[in-house]
């Protein structure tokens, strides 16, 4: 994240605040109505409008002390998303701590065996180890977990949904009926967004991502841990590297997820495989590079697409305008295009830098610049626009 040198160190990356979009009050943290909305977007897709209601499904939230469980909360109530109760749920660590929400208060149980009864959807958001212990015990009990983990994107039978790519795929499963559908992993929903509405009309045969990819990726104490190493390094102070183990502000490294012995480090797989299940195109071919970046919470992404058939940057253009969840912005005599500062706390996945590629023939061939934010559509309102289809 770029500092201002004029800046003094009570502002140093102020715009990368934990507290963005909340507001805190002791042990408590409250989401009211108030919280600002979206309006980059005026295409509304996907959002059911209700509120608390007496008829609403029963909702827990599994890891809401977490950054994306905060998410989940806040995008709830910017969605007006239809509820009779609401459960919070985190570890034993968080038991009894307080949320307001949605102008009443919450005390915070611990996740067990025993929360899921009447329960109609869980969101959870714990990790992968919670999400396979309690997310099959909460879905035997009728509800539907959508699970923001990697621990069921891959097995068979479990949808794995983009609701503005492929929302049949989870045809048929209502709120109380039990089942899981999985969360993509972030860097593949942002890379989708754009990708898919492209791949509908002309298909995509090969896709060449390179990613750059938020603190938020990695948690609250990644971002946490950003934020100070920023202050360590102007200031010359020791740093803290109990994240990643290294420098992280003012330098970008490898992706931290562990390497295979293929050579690719997991993260880059993930994107390869979970693209081919949503795309329900085993065939497709993609190739991936990810890599940490020392901002806060939102992803960019370098697309590189090969197609079936001809498609120019114009129509390209036209195509991507008209998809819901994406913005453009492709201002080439401003040099003005996606950043991940504009596409913090926004609902849409930016678009811009659209243009031919000149070394593919035939107009068969395009490049794409994407910026999405990580912890918004990468992860809680991905899930809760799942939760909608519920209901």
């Amino acid at each position: 994240m770029a500092c201002s040198k004029s800046m003094n160190m009570s502002q140093v990356c102020k715009t990368a605040s934990l507290s963005q979009g909340r507001r805190l009050a002791g042990n408590k943290v409250q989401f009211a109505r108030s919280a600002p909305v979206s309006t980059r977007s005026q295409r509304v897709s996907l959002t059911t409008k209700a509120g608390k209601t007496p008829d609403g499904p029963v909702v827990a939230i599994a890891g809401v002390t977490g950054a994306v469980g905060q998410e989940f909360l806040k995008v709830l109530v910017q969605r007006d998303f239809p509820y009779s109760e609401m459960k919070m749920l985190a570890s034993a660590r968080s038991a009894g701590q307080k949320v307001d929400f949605d102008g009443e208060t919450y005390t915070i149980e611990e996740l067990t065996e025993d929360c899921w009864d009447g329960v109609d959807i869980a969101l959870f958001s714990a990790g992968g180890s919670i999400s396979k212990k309690f997310g099959p015990i909460a879905s035997e009990k009728g509800a539907v977990v959508v699970d923001n983990s990697s621990a069921f994107r891959m097995t068979e039978g479990v949808p794995l949904v983009v609701p503005e790519v492929n929302p049949e795929a989870m045809a048929g499963m209502k709120a109380g009926g039990g089942g899981i559908v999985a969360n993509p992993n972030c860097s593949t929903i942002i890379c989708l967004m754009a990708a898919t509405p492209l791949h509908k009309a002309v298909g995509v045969n090969r896709m060449v991502v390179s990613t750059y990819q938020a603190a938020s990726g990695a948690g609250a104490a990644a971002m946490a841990e950003l934020e100070q190493q920023a202050k360590e390094v102007i200031n010359g102070e020791p740093l803290t590297t109990d994240i990643f183990g290294r420098q992280y502000a003012f330098n970008l490294f490898s992706h931290n997820s562990d390497v295979m012995e293929n050579g690719y480090n997991e993260e880059e797989m993930k994107m390869v495989k979970e693209t081919r299940k949503i795309w329900n195109n085993p065939d497709i071919k993609v190739t991936a590079t990810c890599i940490r970046v020392p901002v806060m919470r939102a992803h960019a992404e370098s697309i590189n697409l090969s197609f079936d058939n001809p498609l120019d940057e114009d129509k390209a253009r036209e195509i991507l305008a008209a998809a819901p969840g994406v913005s453009i912005t492709d201002d080439r005599k401003g040099n003005n295009f996606p950043t991940p500062l504009e596409a913090s706390d926004e609902d849409d996945v930016f678009v811009g830098r659209i243009r031919q590629d000149i070394s593919t023939p035939d107009n068969k061939g395009l490049d794409i610049f994407v910026c999405g934010d990580q912890i918004r559509k990468g992860a809680a309102l991905n899930a809760v626009q799942i939760a909608e289809l519920l209901v």
